[in-house]
């Protein structure tokens, strides 16, 4: 069974950068947010099963789904939320492991920002998280993805804290700097990583 490393981090805390870092490296990179996009793209079982619950107009008119529409609804009903989750969530976790088999690099890596929340740390050997202030967080939120801070805050709502998050983890790499400064901080644990496995 390859070695997979588990990667999370808050909103905006620089997860994907360091995941581009690893798969520049020749890494091969599971990523749970483009699976949770994928299963309810267009003519999916996934998202004709929403339709189906919350009706047409949780559709965009190209035949996709309203992801803006259905995030207003889910974080304004928690009893949508737990149905939305209790939907996605196991197909979600099957596609993760499927595709975490079929790896072939060194080792793997699956980057998930409720890697802690929704228990997928036991489909890893080792967690890192990617941590960065609050402050830091919200900054980079607001001018990366255009959003207010209410948004923001919904978001880190479903987050662990980040102390709790911390406490969790494996290893921790602080990202208060600039990208380049992340790359340089992702190369070196890879390698450390690499040479560890090979000691073995």
């Amino acid at each position: 069974m390859t070695f997979i490393l588990g990667i999370t981090g808050g909103i905006a805390s620089g997860k994907t950068t360091a995941t581009k870092t690893l798969e520049a490296l020749g890494i091969e990179v599971v990523d749970a947010d483009i699976i949770a996009r994928d299963i309810v793209s267009k003519n999916t079982p996934a998202l004709a099963t929403i339709v189906e619950h919350f009706g047409q107009s949780i559709l965009l008119k190209s035949g996709e789904l309203d992801r803006a529409r259905l995030r207003d609804i889910i974080f304004a009903d928690p009893t949508e939320k737990r149905w939305l989750e209790n939907l996605l969530h196991p197909i979600v976790r099957k596609q993760i492991i499927q595709q975490l088999s079929a790896i072939k690099s060194p080792y793997g890596v699956l980057s998930s920002p409720l890697l802690f929340e929704k228990e997928q740390q036991a489909l890893v050997n080792r967690t890192l998280v990617i941590d960065a202030p609050i402050e830091t967080q919200n900054t980079r939120a607001a001018l990366r993805d255009n959003v207010n801070q209410q948004q923001i805050n919904r978001i880190m709502n479903t987050q662990l804290s980040r102390e709790e998050r911390n406490k969790k983890a494996n290893d921790i790499i602080s990202n208060t700097g600039n990208i380049e400064e992340l790359q340089e901080k992702i190369t070196v644990y890879h390698n450390q990583l690499i040479y560890k496995m090979t000691a073995l």
